[in-house]
């Protein structure tokens, strides 16, 4: 069985917040999973009272705002409500700990000329210091389309680095779970040669070949085989087109500061502009 036991949800009570809670539900429904929606409030710290008093009224108007939210939408699901203060990401980080949490879902900025080049500091952090699988999104302020709820294509996108397999095999779970299509994708970050003309062509198709042979390692090391795809160019750009083009209704990918592999270092741009939602494993 596919482990998504335990789903966090961080809401802000945003329109974005509403259309993630969409997405989560048939996650939720399907897998059967434990869903904590989880609000953090950063209260202020002067010492008066009527900061105190400010930050009472806050807590209280929080705590009813969460035990509204989606109320009908969410009552036929296990589904836990928390309030909690502090740093939002570093609270976020220390829940999915706590909980053990197999996802956390969180809505990104949208996509728009100058929104699309900001992630948002709070997802940043989150993506940087947990451990567990990160669903995120650009477009989720309407909820998801129904080819998102069936998950009829998964993409899963691999830089061909010691992660890949992991992430091809969380990839591969989810789709045999939702009977998806997964197409394996790799990008060349590029094909430009040493010269011109026969030998331009013969170190393309030299690289192309050792792609394959390494797209073909991860896989038998993974035990699993798929479509493999392989793409060459700017890599988040390469990512999101294919993902475009492919019809995906999610991409997963790997990620991992330590580690500078080309995809995982492209991770935001790729989440940035994915024209369906990302999971980063």
């Amino acid at each position: 069985m596919f482990p998504l036991k335990k789903i966090l949800l961080p809401i802000d009570f945003s329109e974005r917040c509403l259309g993630g809670a969409r997405y989560a539900i048939p996650l939720v429904e399907h897998f059967h999973s434990e869903l904590t929606l989880l609000h953090v409030i950063s209260p202020m710290d002067y010492l008066s009272p009527e900061v105190q008093t400010f930050n009472e009224d806050r807590r209280k108007k929080a705590s009813k705002e969460l035990d509204d939210f989606l109320c009908a939408a969410l009552n036929h699901l296990n589904t836990r409500r928390i309030l909690r203060e502090g740093d939002p990401a570093e609270v976020i980080a220390d829940q999915a700990v706590q909980d053990r949490s197999d996802l956390i879902m969180m809505p990104t900025h949208g996509y728009s000329p100058f929104r699309r080049l900001l992630l948002g500091s709070t997802t940043s952090k989150v993506l940087h210091d947990t451990a567990c699988a990160v669903w995120t999104g650009a477009h989720v302020a309407q909820g998801p389309p129904a080819e998102w709820i069936k998950l009829n294509h998964i993409v899963c996108a691999v830089d061909l680095g010691p992660h890949s397999a992991s992430v091809l095999r969380w990839a591969a779970g989810l789709a045999s779970e939702f009977q998806s299509r997964l197409t394996l994708l790799h990008v060349v970050p590029r094909l430009d040669s040493p010269g011109e003309g026969h030998y331009a062509d013969e170190w393309r198709r030299r690289l192309l070949a050792d792609a394959s042979e390494e797209i073909a390692k991860v896989q038998q090391s993974a035990g699993i085989h798929v479509e493999a795809v392989v793409e060459s160019g700017d890599v988040s750009k390469a990512v999101c087109t294919a993902a475009g083009r492919l019809n995906s209704d999610l991409v997963v990918i790997g990620r991992g500061a330590a580690d500078n592999t080309r995809l995982r270092t492209n991770a935001y741009g790729i989440i940035r502009e994915s024209p369906c939602p990302v999971v980063s494993v």
